[in-house]
């Protein structure tokens, strides 16, 4: 009992830093003519509600495209209506269609925070919950501790409380597959990752690791006798929840195509804003876009990031295991954010959910890597006006981390899961013992650097000829930064049978 009494306060503690947070501004409150995300979320509710189903991704006189016009799939389209309704019965001009544009009140800011609230604490907050139960190998305390950290994790809460989204909703599903896949509930578990990715696309990120570990799952129980049955059983799972989803797109093919063209903008170019891929970072100094031929940049994007996400998906099909799925997750989604054309700053949440997966594993790279992601939204954060409610949330995040797993204590070539690594380059390199000094130092060049940055962009003005100066800094490090924890992710895939076995040895 006493468990589940430390697990609920920890849950409300989640839900009062949510809420706390959610008192500050949001993305373009008062900043006409776009405003913002917010408005972005409450013209949806309006464009749903008041028209037919037919035209929610048209240009029209009443749906004007260029206004926020919905460019998410049907899931979120359903979620705005059913938040609609909600609207309408208590003010109806929260949603009234055109004269509603750009409104902003006080009750109706209260009627907002609070769908994203309950959307948090329906889907992701009981999955967060679920998955530190079901850790294996810890102690309760531990299991409790894990679950404050990530109900703690900066980047999730200031994006959907500060700036205004509702990614905890598939993230939250796609929590949910993770969770069915790697308990045999195959079958809920495709399903979970279905509509998690027909509510937002970008869900893309994490379905070559699930595509993979559930086929060779099939693999496993041979493609000729329980393999072959789980197989159809699971295409059959995929094709009824889209069909489902879709449905309403289905009855003409105009409509469909309208859909995907609105889900998959390749016009709008490489990247949009400063965020942190290798394409912006690139852009620096070679101007690609200028280079290249647009077609020839999604292929080469396309290119790069199935070269570097092939071999993590190629191992996880050959020995399928859930601790090879979440790391396969990790890089993949990686592999996306960096390589991948038409990315957004927010897009590394993506990333950050499978790394909230394997914090009690290897807490301290884990840890780090998750005070980059949200330090790399910085630009975006500032513009929002949630310079201080990012610095509160981060810090706690790190104190919490910092005393529930000792993570300077956890810097080991065992702790970090690169013991098979370093003995395989002790054949060749006898001395080869001082790589845990190394990542040690390059947390701290890392950490200072981030504090740096961020004291210089609060405090300092850009140089006129260089406006974007701070920003440009502020997404090249945090790319760098990924592109150490890309290759740290992969040479752990990649060794991860050998540290198995040195395991088993141990034990």
């Amino acid at each position: 009992m006493e468990k589940w009494y430390l697990m609920t306060a920890v849950v409300l503690l989640g839900l009062t830093v949510r809420w706390t947070v959610s008192l500050n501004s949001y993305s373009g409150a008062g900043k006409p003519p776009m405003f913002g995300d917010y408005e972005a979320q409450r013209h949806w509710q309006e464009i749903t509600f008041n028209l037919p189903i037919k035209q929610w991704y048209f240009n029209s006189s009443d749906n004007n495209l260029q206004y926020w016009g919905l460019d998410y799939p049907p899931l979120t389209a359903y979620h705005s209506l059913l938040c609609a309704y909600v609207a309408q019965f208590i003010n109806p001009d929260w949603i009234a269609l055109h004269s509603s544009r750009g409104y902003e009140s006080q009750a109706h800011k209260l009627f907002m925070r609070a769908t994203v609230l309950i959307a948090d604490l329906l889907i992701y907050i009981p999955a967060v919950v679920l998955h530190c139960c079901c850790l294996k190998e810890i102690s309760t305390k531990k299991k409790i501790a894990n679950a404050l950290c990530i109900l703690l994790y900066p980047g999730l809460i200031l994006i959907d409380y500060g700036h205004f989204q509702y990614n905890s909703v598939s993230l939250g599903l796609a929590l949910w597959g993770v969770l069915g896949v790697s308990c045999d509930w195959d079958l809920l578990g495709s399903l979970a990752f279905c509509l998690a990715v027909n509510y937002k696309q970008m869900e893309l990120y994490h379905s070559l690791p699930f595509f993979c570990f559930l086929l060779g799952k099939c693999f496993k129980k041979g493609l000729k006798g329980k393999g072959f049955v789980l197989f159809v059983k699971l295409a059959g799972t995929v094709v009824a929840s889209f069909t489902l989803c879709w449905l309403p797109f289905f009855t003409e093919r105009a409509q469909a195509l309208q859909v995907l063209r609105r889900l998959f903008p390749v016009d709008r170019g490489l990247f949009e804003d400063k965020v942190a891929n290798i394409w912006c970072s690139v852009s620096v100094f070679l101007k690609i876009k200028d280079i290249l031929p647009h077609h020839v940049q999604i292929i080469v994007s396309f290119c790069l990031t199935l070269l570097s996400l092939l071999p993590a998906c190629v191992k996880l099909t050959l020995q399928p295991s859930p601790k090879a799925f979440r790391f396969t997750l990790v890089s993949c989604a990686l592999s996306f954010f960096l390589f991948s054309f038409q990315v957004h700053e927010k897009s590394i949440l993506l990333v950050s959910l499978p790394v909230c997966l394997v914090l009690s594993e290897i807490p301290f790279m884990s840890t780090w890597f998750l005070l980059v992601s949200t330090f790399s939204m910085l630009p975006l954060l500032l513009k929002d006006d949630l310079l201080m409610p990012s610095v509160v949330t981060t810090m706690a995040f790190f104190i919490a981390c910092a005393t529930s797993f000792s993570i300077f204590e956890k810097t080991s070539e065992e702790e970090l899961r690169l013991k098979s690594f370093s003995v395989s380059v002790r054949k060749h390199l006898p001395r080869f013992t001082f790589l845990p000094r190394i990542i040690q130092h390059l947390f701290i060049i890392s950490v200072i650097t981030m504090v740096l940055l961020t004291l210089m962009t609060v405090t300092l003005d850009p140089p006129q000829k260089l406006p974007d100066l701070f920003s440009v800094l502020v997404s090249s490090v945090s790319c760098l930064n990924f592109l150490f924890f890309l290759v740290y992710f992969n040479i752990i895939i990649m060794w991860d049978s050998k540290d198995g076995r040195n395991q088993k040895k141990i034990h």
